[in-house]
């Protein structure tokens, strides 16, 4: 049971790494392509803004959710 739960936690730490390091280049990428033009959406269109800010919130969630998994599934796929 011990083998089975240290597999775990560090599938855990590896998710848990790669999905941090996804957001903060998620985060860099918006912010240098759409930096300026939320800003301007912000000050100019207050309720589209927030719908936008929304999208990009879901929409992030999903992709690098999905981008998560397949890089865990080949990197423990390569391991095992």
């Amino acid at each position: 049971m011990k083998k089975e739960t240290a597999r775990t936690l560090r599938a855990f730490a590896i998710e848990l790494v790669v999905y941090a390091l996804l957001v903060v280049a998620y985060f860099l990428l918006v912010l240098h392509f759409l930096g300026g033009w939320l800003h301007q959406l912000e000050i100019q269109h207050r309720y589209t803004y927030a719908g936008v800010a929304i999208l990009l919130i879901i929409g992030q969630a999903v992709v690098l959710e999905n981008v998560t998994t397949l890089l865990l599934r080949i990197i423990c796929g390569r391991t095992e």
